[in-house]
């Protein structure tokens, strides 16, 4: 059983001063826009699932979804300058990439368990281009275990060279979709047969990300791919 979930009070006041600022910095840096947040539950578990080019979707999601989520990172990023005092004020998550992490997994689940929301990017990692890689099957598990609905959300405009036009004065538009919560089918069989089971409910998830996208940002889950 998972341990108890808490987040820190340092952690909590962070999120107080972050989320307006960033929310902020955005506006003043972009045209920022917005659609479905009426499909974002008022209370409860669920799973946030993003699509992930760059850098700027988690704290672009983080600053204005209407409550601060519990999010999940590569633990590479608590190494680099700026990003990696972020993401340890903010009281992110870290996960080793392509390895199997029960302690992660327990964490994860505590924090669903105890009514929060989750941010996963399904792909485990930055595309660096629009055009979606296949999602990895960790995500469908942690879901199986908790048992909540995902929130699929596409988010478009974050490039890696947002920033740069931004600077420079273009303001770009930035936008985020968000879609009706989603519940999975049950995951079936054991084996190698179990895990596909749980790759097909995160490409189900995915797919669901794609049709929130426009088509060069669906990438393996384009309807013609």
């Amino acid at each position: 059983m998972p341990a108890t979930y808490r987040v820190l009070l340092a952690n909590r006041i962070f999120r107080t001063l972050f989320r307006p600022l960033f929310r902020l910095l955005f506006h003043l840096l972009s045209r920022v826009k917005i659609e479905g947040l009426e499909n974002v539950p008022a209370s409860g578990a669920y799973v946030i699932a993003i699509n992930h080019v760059s850098l700027f979707e988690p704290p672009f999601l983080l600053a204005f979804w209407p409550v601060a989520p519990e999010a999940v990172g590569a633990v590479d990023i608590w190494d680099r300058p700026g990003q990696g005092i972020l993401a340890k004020l903010y009281g992110g998550i870290p996960v080793h990439r392509g390895q199997y992490d029960r302690q992660l997994l327990d964490t994860m689940l505590a924090a669903l368990q105890s009514g929060r929301p989750l941010l996963i990017a399904p792909e485990g990692g930055r595309s660096h281009r629009p055009g979606m890689r296949r999602g990895l099957p960790g995500v469908a598990y942690v879901i199986e275990k908790a048992n909540v609905p995902v929130i699929p959300v596409g988010i478009c405009g974050a490039t890696d060279d947002f920033l740069q036009r931004a600077l420079r004065g273009h303001r770009p538009q930035i936008e985020m979709r968000i879609g009706k919560a989603l519940w999975l089918p049950p995951v079936t069989g054991i084996g190698e047969a179990r895990r596909e089971s749980r790759q097909h409910n995160v490409d189900l998830i995915m797919m669901h990300i794609a049709e929130l996208l426009p088509k060069e940002y669906r990438g393996v889950y384009a309807r013609d791919a």
